[in-house]
């Protein structure tokens, strides 16, 4: 195994960096650079220094083989930020044999193939990464601590318990067994696939922490959609203007509410047109507004181009210079209403979320789907008049396997690619 180094902080001019160095090497490199290492888990202060040339000082911490992030031997160098000086460092440990820079994600990778963190848990620590909102820090740091793999855990024994009780009948097949193990293991399976069932529903709501929800902003010309995203965005990120059809393209704003991440989308007033370039915007807003999450009708009071369905608000606008209305009220003008709103808004989403559970992947969501095919295959096989047992244990192996599969306890080759492939270099 190679040893590898890499900066682990960002990029740039900044007060502190890290520079991770892991594998068989590490000791002797950080040796080569320090003279001496404090005692393991221990940070002492250092003086860097490369080919008789002082380079830094620096806070200097080692972590034996079996007990770092990587799981191999490990030393970091806590060196100030400038650029030259993380340069200097990193040339000094290019010309030292044995080394060289990692790839992006291979810390990472090295901790997924040494079993400090599992599949599941790597795809945790990159939502952390990327993490906007709390809700979003929440739900990786559950990830992360290895709410998965402990559900996986959990699972696994009910298989192989349900499997063991059919390989049983299968040893004795030409002896009585005295006890008929059907009811357990349709028990077993059948509380296996309600638990799946429960855990695959909720992968939509996790997916849209992590992803974020949709809000379109949906009305006729001049309702006040424009003005009421610029006040929402605290800016003006639309242009707005007294002339209908303004708008023509979809106005994106992000923010956060109630902790999670949500992107309201500023659509063209919906009314018939001639203008084709205006006709386009309408038919591109319509298709946003139908994959929207929530859509936000903005009305003047008489009446909506589109039908609302399920949580959808229907919102007076311009209710600066209306009067009368019983429901949610804005003005983008003065904001007028608007943290009823987005109090309103939070409630909704928040209420969709609450479904969530462990799985938080649709790459989690098929690996599950495909557990509950194969228990309902088995279940099938216990319950015929003329059981077949080795299918139905075969079965319940397949089960086993999609499962290990979601941890990546069997080969998931093809996945690593492409997950690793969103971690920079340091990590």
């Amino acid at each position: 195994m190679d040893t590898i180094y890499a900066l682990a902080t960002a990029r740039g001019r900044s007060g502190l960096a890290v520079v991770r160095i892991s594998g068989p090497a590490a000791f002797a490199a950080g040796l080569a650079l320090c003279g001496s290492l404090p005692a393991t888990r221990v940070a002492g202060l250092r003086r860097l220094t490369w080919r008789g040339e002082l380079l830094d000082e620096a806070l200097v911490v080692s972590f034996a083989e079996g007990a770092s992030f990587t799981g191999e031997a490990v030393v970091e160098l806590h060196c100030h930020g400038g650029p030259a000086v993380v340069g200097a460092v990193l040339r000094a440990l290019a010309e030292q044999p044995g080394l060289r820079l990692a790839e992006p994600g291979e810390f990472t990778r090295r901790a997924l193939e040494n079993g400090v963190l599992d599949l599941a848990q790597v795809e945790g620590l990159a939502d952390l990464i990327d993490a906007e909102t709390e809700a979003q820090r929440r739900q990786a740091v559950r990830v992360l601590s290895g709410s998965v793999g402990q559900k996986v855990d959990g699972w696994r024994r009910d298989l192989i318990r349900a499997g063991a009780l059919l390989e049983a009948t299968i040893d004795f097949a030409d002896e009585d067994v005295p006890v008929d193990v059907s009811p357990e293991v349709l028990g077993l399976i059948d509380g296996l696939m309600a638990d799946l069932g429960r855990e695959a529903a909720g992968v939509l709501a996790a997916e849209r922490i992590r992803d974020g929800f949709e809000v379109a902003i949906v009305g006729a010309p001049n309702a006040g959609k424009s003005t009421l995203l610029n006040q929402l965005a605290g800016r003006e990120a639309a242009i707005t203007s007294e002339i209908a059809g303004t708008t023509r393209d979809v106005i994106e704003v992000r923010m956060e509410i109630a902790g999670l991440p949500v992107t309201f989308l500023d659509t063209a007033g919906l009314r018939d047109t001639e203008d084709r370039l205006e006709r386009a915007g309408i038919e591109r807003a319509l298709a946003r507004a139908e994959a929207a999450d929530l859509r936000l009708f903005l009305t003047d009071g008489t009446g909506l181009p589109l039908e609302p369905t399920g949580d959808d608000l229907v919102v007076l606008g311009k209710s600066d210079t209306k009067s009368g209305w019983s429901g949610l009220a804005v003005s983008g003008k003065t904001g007028q209403g608007v943290p009823e709103l987005m109090a309103r808004i939070g409630e909704i989403l928040d209420q969709r979320v609450g479904s969530a559970g462990a799985l938080v992947r649709e790459r989690h969501r098929i690996a599950v789907t495909a557990a509950i095919a194969a228990l309902a295959e088995s279940r099938a096989e216990v319950v015929r008049r003329d059981s077949r047992v080795e299918l139905a244990a075969e079965h319940l192996r397949r089960a086993v396997r999609a499962l290990d599969a979601l941890v990546g306890r069997v080969d998931v080759d093809d996945l690593l690619g492409e997950i690793f492939a969103s971690f920079c270099i340091g990590k």
